[in-house]
């Protein structure tokens, strides 16, 4: 199954998705939203697999630097914009194992995704 693992590559999160898959033999393509940009097509499937509430950090930095006016009228629409000109706003890792996403990183769900 072809997998790929969605962040940002100085992200600890990341960092433990990644030591996981690779100490548990699980081939994947990393894509870096910096460096290989975020496509509205990739978002829009995000965001129908996971949901923009769930995507969107609040507890981010880029969430904090935002105008307080968005941040209190923030909608789908607005989400989807500042997600896809911020995307370290995004919530990561975003597992994507060609089946199912899997948002965040907990070596349980990992070890139970891949244990079928």
């Amino acid at each position: 199954m072809p997998v790929t693992l969605y962040g940002i590559h100085n992200c600890d999160s990341i960092k433990k998705a990644q030591k996981w898959l690779l100490d548990n033999a699980v081939e994947f393509t990393f894509h870096d939203y910096r460096k290989d940009g975020l496509d509205p097509l990739l978002l829009n499937k995000l965001e129908a697999a996971i949901g923009w509430e769930s995507l969107l950090n609040k507890r981010s930095t880029t969430w904090r630097l935002l105008d307080n006016d968005l941040k209190q009228n923030i909608n789908k629409a607005s989400a989807l914009s500042v997600m896809h000109d911020n995307p370290a706003i995004i919530k990561r890792p975003i597992l994507d194992t060609g089946d199912s996403f899997e948002l965040g990183f907990k070596a349980a769900a990992y070890q139970q995704i891949f244990s079928s």
